[in-house]
């Protein structure tokens, strides 16, 4: 009886072994990749992480059954060359069309984006020899007046992310995420030509930016949408005093991307000018984004982004303040500052008095010249 019983189960103890087979294989090539640096094994990941966000989560359900973890939507994106794309992107927008397709070229993006031509300095479309031509295009003078009535006017065309107070060191990028003001601005040092003397924490950080007593730090966010005029302006009348560079990643800063990653502007390469204005210290930031590397500074020949290689977390710094000018560079209210390629985003991190208002709804859209607040 017992031998009949064992023959019975034989054809049912190897169907067992052969589905057991599988998971068991599964299990040794994750623990293979269980042993791999980081960089590989996103890298090895990757095929099975994207197949698992894009099929129904039925599909490969399995696979979580044996000890698989898809890579986070949040790392998947970092791990994507966002630095060579753009790279790429940008000697792709130095390649000079020929006549007879410019217009097209140009007309499909203007439809796209929603691109105003009426307001463009040259409208004629043949006009530009190519895509960095197109998107570096300047204004009719009249396009955009300068408000003369407020102290500080937007400096670029684009989108109001967020704006308000500077507290306890967090800067929203949008309502709800935030990043650190010590981060984003980096750490002081000794140096007599940086705006600001070091500091041991966090609240030291805010209180030595802000020079005068009864003054606050203000913060704003400006998102330039692809479609957007790309140059921006000075905001008011200031001294630039300091320039610092930080190399980074170059992950979009749509407002749905800034959602989802945290200190999203952290990581991103960025050119922080920092200086004095007549109620104390004053920076503009330019962040950039994919296909965004190219950050402009008219005063800065020195200043080259999106290099091929940079040391993650490091920065360069460089100083206006000379022995033959003791002061900086100069800015007036509406001066031509820089542009960027595409699209991206400008912050502004000021000192101002109390009763310093904004006159801005988050979400807004803004131009060039108009308003963001005054006392």
């Amino acid at each position: 009886a017992m031998c009949q019983s064992e023959a019975r189960r034989g054809p049912e103890l190897r169907a067992v072994k052969w589905l057991q087979f599988p998971q068991l294989a599964l299990r040794r090539r994750l623990g293979q990749l269980s042993c791999m640096s980081r960089p590989a094994l996103i890298l090895r990941s990757w095929p099975l992480t994207v197949l698992y966000y894009l099929l129904p989560f039925s599909v490969l359900s399995p696979l979580s059954r044996v000890g698989w973890r898809p890579v986070s939507r949040v790392a998947l994106y970092k791990s994507v060359p966002t630095r060579l794309l753009s790279r790429a992107w940008g000697r792709l927008n130095q390649v000079e069309l020929p006549h007879w397709l410019r217009r097209p070229v140009y007309s499909l993006y203007i439809w796209t984006f929603g691109v105003n031509m009426k307001e463009a300095a040259v409208e004629d479309l043949r006009h530009y020899r190519n895509l960095s031509e197109f998107f570096r295009r300047k204004l009719k003078p009249q396009a955009r007046p300068v408000c003369g009535l407020h102290s500080v006017i937007s400096p670029s065309d684009g989108k109001i992310l967020n704006f308000g107070q500077v507290k306890n060191c967090e800067v929203e990028q949008v309502k709800g995420v935030t990043y650190s003001l010590e981060s984003f601005l980096g750490p002081r040092t000794c140096t007599e030509d940086l705006p600001f003397p070091p500091a041991t924490s966090c609240d030291s950080f805010k209180n030595q930016l802000v020079t005068r007593e009864g003054n606050e730090l203000y913060h704003c966010v400006i998102y330039l949408a692809p479609g957007d005029y790309h140059c921006f302006h000075s905001p008011t009348d200031w001294t630039v005093s300091h320039r610092r560079h930080f190399p980074g990643s170059l992950m979009s800063v749509n407002p749905g991307m800034a959602r989802w990653i945290k200190e999203l502007f952290c990581h991103n390469e960025r050119v922080v000018l920092t200086g004095d204005w007549k109620h104390g210290f004053f920076s503009l930031t330019a962040v950039g984004a994919t296909n965004v590397g190219s950050i402009r500074i008219y005063f800065d020949r020195d200043l080259h982004t999106n290099s091929p290689r940079y040391s993650k977390g490091s920065y360069n710094d460089f100083s206006f303040v000379t022995h033959a000018n003791k002061e900086g560079v100069p800015m007036r209210k509406g001066e031509h500052l820089g542009e960027f390629n595409l699209g991206s985003t400008i912050v502004l991190i000021f000192e101002a008095p109390k009763d310093f208002n904004f006159q801005l709804k988050a979400g807004q859209k803004i131009r060039f010249g108009e308003p963001l607040g005054s006392l």
